[in-house]
């Protein structure tokens, strides 16, 4: 299998030669932003609004963009190139920059970017056919306070252990519960529920990524007729939900039929999941102009 290419500060190498030194403070500290997308027939989805994310979130957490979004794209697409036919995951990362060993944020000036175009591993197929399970626990993450709310930092211990976690106990994915008790979103994903046909996501506030497959399936329940209410959601609602579905750039929507142990709905898959699914997937086929 193909090891993919790696561009770093906008030179492409092959996978198993990219090198960053260790002095990177993205190394050594996960003091660096990022992003996921991937493409379908070759094609980037969604590609210019999570890149525009990559800016709030580097904004949100003061690392200044090295090169313009219009220059990161060119690089994208440079990547993409030269990795050739073939689907692709694309990661792009911005760290700080590498700089003396302290935890001084202000002694690194030169921020460096990588993107990494790699072979695309989707989700076996029957996961959609007989959906997922999930568990829910409390993670404590560096997102999780107001300062860093709503940036997609490398950070990612937290949600690594939550996902080992959920593994253990026989889940696919982990969700995260806020201090309230109330579900925030998954290790790598947002929740959704359905009730009596209408659908239910959490509303944005801090410990919350707003995913852009997210926003992509909002905009396919609004072409569906289906109605959608962002507001909170407990445990009891996710259990006594007709139907729940997580959203993510790879997993697209990925029904859930089991929570804690708990059977949700009929146990299987429901129409209004398969509906957004489809949706999305039309939205992916509209934008990039491959039928998927």
């Amino acid at each position: 299998m193909s090891a993919g290419k790696v561009s770093i500060d906008g030179r492409v190498v092959d996978g198993g030669e990219a090198r960053v030194s260790v002095f990177d403070r993205g190394f050594l500290y996960g003091d660096s932003v990022f992003e996921v997308f991937r493409t379908y027939g070759g094609v980037p989805f969604a590609q210019r609004e999570h890149l525009e994310r990559l800016e709030r979130s580097a904004d949100r957490l003061m690392i200044p963009m090295p090169v313009s979004l219009e220059t990161l794209s060119s690089e994208v697409g440079a990547t993409l190139d030269a990795a050739g036919e073939g689907e692709w995951y694309v990661r792009v990362v911005i760290t700080r920059g590498t700089g003396p060993l302290t935890y001084d944020p202000s002694t690194a000036t030169e921020p460096l970017r990588v993107i990494i175009a790699a072979p695309v591993s989707v989700p076996p197929a029957d996961q959609y056919e007989r959906g997922i399970a999930v568990t829910l626990l409390h993670a404590s993450r560096p997102t999780d306070d107001e300062r860093a709310s709503g940036a997609k930092a490398s950070n990612y211990l937290a949600n690594l252990l939550a996902v080992y976690e959920a593994k253990q106990k026989g889940a696919q994915e982990a969700l995260v519960l806020g201090r309230q008790g109330q579900i925030l979103e998954g290790a790598s994903s947002n929740l959704f529920i359905v009730k009596d046909g209408k659908v239910r996501t959490p509303e944005a506030q801090p410990g919350i990524l707003i995913g852009i497959t997210r926003a992509t399936v909002l905009t396919a329940a609004g072409a569906e007729g289906i109605e959608v209410e962002e507001a909170e959601v407990t445990p009891e609602s996710l259990y006594g939900a007709d139907e729940a579905f997580i959203t993510s750039s790879i997993r697209e929507v990925m029904p859930v039929v089991r929570a804690d142990g708990r059977t949700i709905g009929s146990g299987a898959p429901g129409p209004v999941t398969k509906r957004l699914h489809r949706g999305y997937l039309r939205a992916v086929a509209e934008a990039t102009g491959v039928g998927v």
